[in-house]
């Protein structure tokens, strides 16, 4: 029998497999897998969310001398999109690069993490890690089982098929996807019906008519070919009010295995590729609106005035919202907020 994770649980008890140390199981069992709904592609072509997974799991045998391996499963292959958080948390899953609000279900902080208006720019999510809201989230998460290896950020915009969706008023009468709980409160607000799907769905509920118009992060529009379907972008190459934080985690009881030279590189390895993960998101926003505008559709920037426009919904919608649900959603909100 082929030693998995699941058979020697069954196998030896999860007591002792609570005592097995220095990550032998991730070893024993083939290594680290980490799981992603995006297309596949390789080191240097393709999503750069996969190219991030693909360029950490070679560093990380590289830095380890091949002690330390790791797989990725593109296009949700290991398990379905809204399963990964919660297989996080009990270690049936080991590492994950999933849009942090997919969670909100589960642990409600989480949905600050594509919170309407909030994050203006890269440069004010980059400064989360290291700033109060940064430090809250990271002790939120570590709380629930999940550590945070790479901050990702990404900027996006909405694509529809009919009409556009720039100013607040466009919204009435439309399905629209926002992409999480407070986002579709401000959609909502402004007059849309909205859907809630993952993004890798997102294509064929817009073929079907299911769906009018759908927001993602500007990789995504890319990576999923809305533009074969959308007749107008709202680009998120300027300013924009959808701003996901989408990072690459691990499972605290699988990192916790590791020994503390294998978790060094680990984390080390995930800092690394903050750089890159910004500069390949930031690029994305400018090569999705130039696809789009090749393949037809008309392409739209958001400037302040209207930006301002959808925070002012945002604040008395999806910011009220989560600053009422607890003390500490709360206090991540006032955290986020001092950073504007």
């Amino acid at each position: 029998m082929t030693l998995t994770r699941r058979n020697f649980i069954n196998a030896v008890g999860s007591s002792a497999f609570g005592a097995l140390a220095d990550g032998a199981w991730a070893q024993s069992a083939g290594g680290l897998k980490i799981s992603h709904q995006f297309p596949g592609g390789t080191l240097t072509e393709g999503d750069f969310r996969d190219r991030l997974c693909r360029r950490f799991a070679a560093e990380v045998e590289k830095r380890t001398d091949g002690a330390l391996k790791a797989s990725v499963y593109p296009g949700s292959s290991l398990m379905k999109t809204n399963a990964q958080f919660s297989s996080m948390r009990k270690g049936a899953l080991d590492m994950s690069l999933v849009p942090l609000s997919y969670a909100g279900g589960e642990v409600p902080e989480t949905n600050i993490g594509l919170m309407p208006a909030l994050v203006p720019s890269y440069e004010q999510g980059a400064a989360w890690k290291t700033a109060d809201v940064g430090r809250l989230l990271s002790k939120v998460l570590d709380e629930k089982g999940v550590v945070i290896v790479s901050w990702v950020w990404q900027a996006g915009g909405v694509a529809s098929r009919s009409r556009p969706l720039l100013v607040p008023s466009d919204a009435k009468g439309l399905k629209v996807r926002g992409g999480s709980r407070e986002m579709d409160m401000m959609l909502k607000q402004a007059g849309a019906s909205v859907i809630t799907l993952p993004s890798n769905e997102i294509y064929a509920a817009m073929q079907t008519g299911a769906m009018d118009a759908a927001m993602t992060s500007s990789t995504s529009f890319i990576s999923f070919k809305l533009e074969e379907i959308a007749k107008h972008l709202t680009s998120g190459r300027d300013k924009t009010y959808w701003f996901m934080f989408e990072p690459l985690m691990i499972s605290k009881a699988v990192f916790s295995k590791l020994p503390k030279a294998q978790q060094d590189v680990v984390m080390a390895v995930g800092a690394e590729l903050e750089t890159f993960a910004r500069d390949a998101a930031r690029a994305d926003d400018k090569i999705a609106a130039e696809i789009y505008a090749k393949a037809g559709a008309k392409v739209y920037d958001m400037d302040e005035a209207t930006l301002k426009k959808w925070q002012a919904i945002a604040r008395e919608t999806a910011w009220k919202d989560f600053n009422e649900k607890s003390e500490s959603c709360a206090a991540l909100l006032k955290a986020a907020q001092k950073l504007l």
